[in-house]
Order: C-alpha cells, then structure tokens, then sequence
C-alpha cells in the first residue's frame, strides 16, 4: 500500500510507523487512521518484522482526533467515522507481534488512547499525556477502554473527568508508560526496548500477547484454565524445548522463525 500520513519502515527485524501530519500535530484524519490500521497489519503479517514501533513526526507525538472532520456528519456518518477513529485499539490488540509506543511532545485524547493500546511504552521527558476531550465538551470515549485497564478506574476517571494534563513522570507512576528518558535518548531507548524482544522467541512472544489479552476478559478461574492450556501448548513447540536445553547447557538459543 501506498502511504501519504503514516511512514513506514523495517531494519533488523524492527517494524517502525511514524505518524506523519506533523502540521496537524499528527490528529488523527480519516486517512490516517486507514493508514495506521493498515501498516500494522502489513508489519503484523510480515515475516521479516518481529516487533513494530510507533512514532510522531515533529515536535508532538499525537494530539487527538482531527476535529475539522466532525461538523456536518449525521448519525450514521459519525458512527461509522468514530469507529475508524477506534480501530486501531482492536488491531494493536489482535496483533501477534509487541507493539511499542515512542512519545515526545504531546499525546492527548485518541494520541493517549494510541498510547495505552500498544503494548510497552518509552516517553521522554517532555511529553505530556491527557485525555482532554471533555474540555470542549465531548468525552473521550474510545481511550477510557484502553486506558482504564492501565492505570485502574479511579485514575482513569480522574483523567478523564477532568481533562488534566500529567507529565511523563506521573504517566510512569500511573503505569501509562514503562520508561522515561530525556529526549535526545528517546528513540535509543525505544529501539534498545525493541531489541531486547526480538531476542526472544518469535513463538513465545506471539503466544504470550495473545494469551494476556484473551484471559483480561475472563472470569479468574476461566483464565487460569486457559492459561494452562496455552503454557501447556508452548512447552510442546521447538523453541520451548530448544529455550530449555540452551538454559540447561548455558548456551544461546536458537529461534526457530516464525
């Protein structure tokens, strides 16, 4: 596919997405969104790519939604928009491979929700993080599913009922992101993150995203059988055995591609 918002790249077995409306402050448009959705999925299926790392270009990481799209939408134009606006929450989570937010600048309203959706997250120092749609009078309604199973739902409420903007430092202790670095070092950092993945089997990556996100919509007990399914699964393959011989013998595995 041919893309005008988004660029997309692959070295060493990295996927890299960087959103590219930086005049727009990288909101997202109709376009964008397609575009997104549709590079993830490219990596997704990619065998080359192990890990996919998403970026803002210019001075901000994502400010929302391209709100100039809203006015003169009827019901079933909003809906099928906003859905669009939203896709990319199921996409990241239906992927098979880690995907790993690189922040700067600001990321607010569905840029946050952008945020909480992939799977690890690396700030800088400078970024700030709000979802901030109720302050001219919306909500912020397709984030709140992402970012409440970050951080819980008291604070998820706070955030979302006010409208704060928090630094990355409090982002860290409210567990939106993993890590915080000064800027200069973000993409070190973020890249060096994505490294230490691909280090690790293919399989057991693949295994272990799809399994947390399934057991977080099962009751405790359901999860803890399911889980013992999938672990019982993975002890069966190649790379489960080849991972415990190579510990065994002090040795570095071997991964079998995917």
């Amino acid at each position: 596919m041919e893309y005008h918002t988004v660029i997309v790249k692959k070295k060493d077995q990295i996927g890299e997405i960087t959103l590219n409306r930086p005049d727009q402050l990288n909101t997202f448009s109709t376009q964008l969104s397609k575009e997104l959705n549709s590079a993830l999925r490219e990596l997704d299926v990619d065998q080359s790519v192990r890990v996919v790392i998403i970026k803002g270009a210019g001075k901000h990481f994502c400010a929302g939604i391209d709100l100039k799209e809203m006015p003169g939408k009827g019901t079933v134009e909003l809906r099928n928009w906003i859905r669009a606006m939203d896709e990319h929450n199921l996409t990241i989570a239906r992927m098979r491979k880690p995907v790993v937010a690189c922040v700067h600048g600001a990321a607010v309203a569905n840029g946050m929700g952008l945020v909480c959706a992939c799977d690890l997250t690396v700030a800088s120092m400078d970024a700030k993080f709000g979802t901030t749609a109720i302050n001219v009078g919306l909500y912020c309604f397709g984030p709140s599913a992402p970012l409440s199973r970050c951080v819980g739902k008291k604070r998820a409420l706070e955030l979302l009922l006010t409208g704060e903007m928090i630094d990355a430092e409090k982002a860290l202790q409210f567990g939106i992101v993993n890590r915080v670095v000064q800027r200069e070092q973000l993409e070190e950092e973020a890249m060096a993150l994505a490294n230490e993945l691909v280090k690790k089997s293919p399989l057991a990556l693949q295994m272990a995203k799809r399994s947390y996100y399934a057991m977080s919509n099962m009751g405790y007990d359901e999860a803890l059988e399911y889980l013992g399914e999938a672990f019982t699964l993975l002890c069966c393959t190649e790379d489960a055995k080849e991972g415990v011989d190579a510990f065994l013998n002090k040795r570095e595995p071997h991964w079998r591609e995917q």
